[in-house]
């Protein structure tokens, strides 16, 4: 089955997606942003299941430990060393194609869609991946001090949609930070249709 595969990340003008384990913009928060994070990677499209969302180690405990794991989400954690789920997390993989794997198999009963919400090298792996991509981006229109960066979209690869369900079009602000969210797709000749979409978000 050829599932899509979605990436969600908040990125500054220059790609940066964090700055010593924190969002760069830390201390301040967007909550808005993050109530477009927990919609979009928690809305489930079939009664029953649930999305999955991928994360490195790293990500995981990025988490504020009362958040983790996401609630009504099954959450996976990549890690090569640890050798069981770091306490809260559902499942333990070793690498992104093993983390897919399980939601095949194991998981396939349970899992609706499946998202990626970080780090970098496994955004990477994401948007290189053949198939159907969708990355979920948030603008933020302000540059922040960053050491952790998302690849480029490429331009060849990726389309910026008009419009998604789900996701507002008008610019966004929250404690002076203004941000705007785009949702690009890949589709390759490995993956599904170009029009395929998912209304039910």
């Amino acid at each position: 089955m050829s599932r899509i595969l979605n990436g969600i990340v908040a990125v500054c003008p220059d790609l940066g997606i964090g700055y010593n384990g924190n969002l760069p913009w830390h201390p301040v928060r967007l909550s808005n942003e993050f109530k477009h994070f927990r919609k979009m990677t928690a809305t489930s499209s079939a009664t029953g299941k649930q999305n999955v969302v991928i994360m490195g180690r790293k990500t995981w405990f990025s988490i504020p430990e009362k958040n983790r794991p996401l609630n009504n989400r099954i959450n996976i954690v990549l890690s090569r060393e640890c050798k069981a789920p770091p306490a809260g997390a559902h499942h333990l993989a070793a690498d992104f194609s093993s983390a897919l794997r399980l939601v095949e198999s194991e998981l396939a009963d349970q899992a609706d869609q499946v998202w990626i919400i970080g780090g970098s090298s496994l955004y990477k792996e994401l948007m290189e991946r053949p198939g159907t991509k969708r990355l979920f981006v948030t603008r933020i229109l302000k540059q922040f001090d960053c050491d952790t960066f998302l690849p480029q979209i490429s331009p060849g690869k990726y389309h910026l949609l008009p419009e998604f369900p789900g996701v507002p079009q008008e610019l966004q602000e929250e404690n002076g930070i203004q941000y705007r969210f785009e949702v690009y797709e890949s589709t390759d000749q490995c993956g599904g249709q170009q029009g395929e979409k998912k209304t039910s978000l």
